[in-house]
C-alpha cells in the first residue's frame, strides 16, 4: 500500500466513479483500475463494489477512507513542520548576551526583528557576562552569544565582529566630577573607583587592564561589583567612579554622568557574535545573517 494508490482511492471515492477519478488525478483509466486492483491485493479485501452506474464502498472501503484521509493529513503536516524545521522557521535558539548590551539599540532590534521574522522560534535570551557566554558556548549550552572576545578566538568558536566600542568614565552626578570633568586619566590617581572581578570576565578585565598599563594608569579599587549593572548602580549610590564600556550609555539609570576621555576612547572593545565551530542549523543561520545585516 503506498501513498500515491490512497491519493487514487480517495479520488475515486469522492468522485464516484473511476473514469472521473482518471480525469481529476490525470492518469488513463486502465492504469486507475489496474492500481486500485493493486490496493486491494495489498490489504487483502474487496474494497470497493463496481457496477454500471459506478461504484460502493465496502464496509473495509468505508474504513480505510476515513484511514486514508488522516494518513494523508498526517503526512502533510510532516512535511510542512520539517520543512519549517529545516528552514528554519520553527525551533528554539538560546542567545547570551551581556549585561552591559541589553539596552543596546542595535541588540533590541536584533532581538525583535529576528521575532518579527520567526515568530514560530523560541529565542530564550540570558543575560551573562562574556566569560559564562564563552564556558556555555564550549559546553554547548548556549547556541550564540554576544560578548567580548580576544582577537585570537578560542578554540571551538567561530565569531562574526558586530561593532566597536570603547571606554568612558561614569561618575556621580553628584560629584564634583560631574561638574567639571577631568582632563586626562593622571586627574583621577587619588580617585576612589569601583571595579569589577577577573573571574567573571577575564577577556574584558585583560583588555581593560593591559590598556591602563600602556598609560601607565592604575585606579584606585575601593569596591567591587559582579557586573557592569551593579558596578553603574553603585556609582549611583556615590561609592566611587567607574570605568565601563560606552554601551553602559544605553541603560537607562539616572544619577551617572558619562564622561568622554581621550585616552579612554582609544581603546577599542571590540563586540562580537559568537557561536561553536561547525554548528549552524537553520535558526542559527537566520539569526547571524540578520544580525550581521543591523550590525555592518
Amino acid at each position: 500500500m503506498e501513498f500515491r494508490q490512497l491519493e487514487y482511492f480517495i479520488a475515486v471515492v469522492e468522485t464516484g466513479s473511476i473514469s472521473a477519478a482518471s480525469r481529476r488525478v490525470h492518469i488513463a483509466q486502465p492504469a486507475l483500475t489496474r492500481q486500485m486492483r493493486l490496493l486491494e491485493e495489498s490489504v487483502g479485501t474487496q474494497l470497493l463494489d463496481r457496477h454500471a452506474r459506478g461504484i460502493h464502498l465496502t464496509v473495509a472501503g468505508k474504513a480505510l477512507y476515513s484511514e486514508a484521509t488522516r494518513l494523508l493529513d498526517e503526512r502533510s503536516d510532516i512535511k510542512a513542520r520539517l520543512l519549517a524545521l529545516g528552514s528554519g522557521q520553527t525551533g528554539k535558539l538560546s542567545l547570551g548576551v551581556t549585561v552591559t548590551h541589553l539596552w543596546l539599540p542595535e541588540v533590541a532590534k536584533l532581538m525583535g526583528g529576528y521575532r518579527e521574522r520567526y515568530p514560530k522560534v523560541a529565542l530564550d535570551v540570558f543575560p551573562l557576562l562574556s566569560g559564562p557566554q564563552l564556558d556555555r558556548l564550549q559546553q554547548g549550552s548556549l547556541d550564540v552569544g554576544i560578548l567580548y572576545l580576544d582577537d585570537d578566538m578560542p578554540s571551538g568558536i567561530d565569531a562574526q565582529l558586530l561593532q566597536h566600542d570603547h571606554l568612558v568614565l561614569a561618575v556621580p552626578a553628584s560629584s564634583s566630577w560631574a561638574e567639571s570633568p577631568p582632563a586626562s586619566l593622571a586627574a583621577l590617581c587619588d580617585a576612589e573607583f569601583v571595579w569589577g572581578y577577573r573571574s567573571i570576565s577575564p577577556v574584558y578585565f585583560d583588555r581593560v587592564v593591559a590598556h591602563f598599563a600602556r598609560l601607565n594608569f592604575e585606579p584606585l579599587v575601593v569596591q567591587y561589583g559582579a557586573d557592569n549593572l551593579t558596578i553603574l548602580s553603585m556609582v549611583a549610590a556615590g561609592l566611587g567612579l567607574a570605568i565601563v564600556p560606552a554601551a553602559s550609555r544605553c541603560h537607562p539609570m539616572s544619577g551617572i554622568v558619562f564622561i568622554e576621555l581621550e585616552e579612554l576612547s582609544s581603546c577599542d572593545m571590540p563586540l562580537w557574535l559568537a557561536w561553536r565551530s561547525g554548528e549552524e542549523p537553520p535558526v542559527l543561520k537566520n539569526f547571524i545573517d540578520l544580525a550581521t545585516t543591523l550590525f555592518i
